[in-house]
């Protein structure tokens, strides 16, 4: 007899696995406001610009 078929949403049920369930991480972290991430990132290529042009008006 073959097996039955299982919709595609669905996981297919498995026999004789032995693995554990594993912890999710919890939510947030580092990464919970990239906006904060993404001005530093802003904030740093304009002080290094603003270097970079004070050198030029310098010449």
């Amino acid at each position: 007899m073959t097996d039955p078929l299982v919709p595609p949403e669905e996981t297919p049920p498995v026999e004789g696995s032995i693995a554990e369930a594993h912890e999710e991480r919890p939510d947030g972290g580092v990464w919970e406001h990239p906006g904060i991430w993404l001005w530093l990132v802003i904030a740093g290529a304009v002080i290094v610009a603003a270097f970079f042009i004070a050198r030029l008006v310098s010449l």
